[in-house]
């Protein structure tokens, strides 16, 4: 399975482009601090995606399924922050937590998928 032909990826990858562009204006001072850690932890999602597919196995697949689970959790909890920090407005952050929610349903359902596909 190429990654590059899930729409999950190629969703991730939009989320990280997204993700960039609004923490360009967080302040001079978060650049090492929330900027770095919501870059990071968002980029890992679309690469663990990767990394799992290129891995040869389902098992391996879904190991690194959950891995980008964890790392959507990490930045939804790092826009959580940034908007109590007031860096981020409720709105703009209502519309990445809606959309880190549709990658999480996809990838929940990718996951599934393999499982049941390991099943059979």
């Amino acid at each position: 399975m190429n990654h590059k032909n899930l729409d999950l990826w190629q969703k991730s990858m939009d989320f990280v482009i997204q993700l960039y562009e609004i923490t360009s204006k967080f302040p001079n001072n978060e650049k090492y601090g929330l900027v770095d850690q919501l870059r990071r932890a968002s980029v890992s999602i679309p690469s663990n995606i990767a990394e799992g597919s290129g891995r040869g196995s389902d098992k391996d697949f879904i190991r690194f399924l959950y891995i980008a689970l964890g790392s959507l959790a990490e930045t939804e909890t790092q826009l959580i922050i940034s908007e109590r920090l007031k860096y981020l407005n409720e709105e703009t952050v209502n519309v990445l937590l809606s959309e880190l929610n549709n990658i999480k349903r996809m990838l929940l359902g990718l996951i599934k998928h393999l499982k049941d596909k390991s099943d059979d």
